[in-house]
């Protein structure tokens, strides 16, 4: 790792790799995953040769005792600090997302919930100072989503600390409490909706996609509530055949940039489903999303009476539902994090 770094500044200071957008990104997030690790590793290398000398110096003068016992407590601190790193991490950490709300049990109130989530995660990602774009959805007749795709992306900067490591714990089926807009007598009612995420690849060399495998619909775009908002058909509708996946893209200016994006969105989407059949040959109990918006395989409740979340994982429960609605989810993130790290240093 020391000597890949050390390979990457050299090539990341040649001004023909920048010429090259897509590998000056890929080259400047490994270099920025490494980093904390070769940061580590030299403090630690420094320390012990501090240590070595301090416990010479303490042979002939007591006075340095002291000072050797507090640097064997900091190479101890970073030893542990260095193996919590190189512990395997999940090799699309530092990835762009790609995630999809879809409503399910409960009708408008849940196509409702489907736009909460929504903006949930794009004000999450403005307080990350990532960039989001809404690629298509459909809109529900009160103002939600029946369903909705989102681009998340992050800063190169992240490192592996990017938009997957934060946000894949969120796909699952979410579950809403509370006193729809429609609801006349002030009854609580339970709905659902469904979030699918997965890594937004730069490039997806293991996925072939055959035309004849594709069915393409073009269509009008149009904005919430159903008006137009272009007057050609630009919008584009990509269904893969022998897997069922459907991706729109409306976004873009023209049809042709519409279809290139969603071309992009599915080639991810593809090698997403590819990355989890592997896994499951590979391990029978990995974790997995839930495909179906089933009310019994929820990953979290919002109830709105109580102000309360809670994630079911991690039995992770707190009353400040207003505020992670309005993208205040580290915390939870959080706990979803340290929960999947400490069952890593176990195995």
């Amino acid at each position: 790792m020391l000597a890949e770094y050390a390979d990457l500044e050299t090539r990341l200071a040649d001004p023909a790799v920048h010429a090259d957008a897509a590998t000056a990104r890929s080259l400047g997030r490994r270099y920025a995953q490494l980093g904390p690790i070769v940061r580590t590793a030299r403090e630690l290398t420094s320390t012990r040769d501090d240590l070595a000398t301090a416990r010479e110096l303490a042979a002939d003068d007591p006075g340095f005792a002291a000072e050797a016992e507090d640097l064997a407590g900091k190479a101890d601190e970073l030893e542990r600090r260095l193996a919590e790193l190189l512990v395997p991490r999940d090799p699309h950490d530092g990835d762009d997302v790609v995630l999809e709300v879809k409503a399910g049990a409960g009708g408008e109130e849940s196509a409702l919930f489907a736009g909460d989530l929504l903006r949930m995660y794009q004000r999450y990602a403005e307080r990350r100072g990532w960039k989001t774009e809404v690629l298509g959805g459909t809109d529900s007749d009160l103002g939600g989503f029946k369903d909705v795709t989102l681009s998340i992306r992050g800063r190169a900067s992240d490192g592996a600390d990017g938009v997957w490591s934060r946000l894949k714990f969120e796909g699952g089926v979410h579950r809403v409490q509370r006193v729809p807009v429609t609801e006349s007598q002030g009854r609580i009612h339970t709905s659902a909706a469904g979030v699918l995420v997965y890594p937004e690849l730069d490039a997806a060399p293991d996925v072939e996609i055959e035309e004849k495998d594709l069915r393409v619909d073009v269509y009008r775009s149009s904005g919430h509530g159903g008006q137009s908002v272009n007057t050609t058909d630009s919008a584009v509708r990509i269904t893969h055949v022998p897997t069922g996946i459907v991706v729109t893209c409306q976004n873009e200016r023209s049809q042709l940039q519409n279809r290139a994006r969603a071309m992009e969105v599915l080639r991810s989407r593809l090698q997403a489903l590819a990355d989890e059949e592997a896994a499951a040959k590979a391990s029978a109990d990995r974790r997995s999303q839930v495909r179906t918006v089933d009310r019994s395989e929820r990953i979290r409740t919002y109830n709105f009476p109580e102000n309360r979340i809670s994630d079911h994982r991690v039995n992770y429960k707190s009353h400040n539902l207003d505020a992670v609605l309005d993208g205040d989810l580290d915390d939870m993130l959080d706990a979803l994090v340290a929960a999947d790290r400490a069952d890593s240093l176990a195995t």
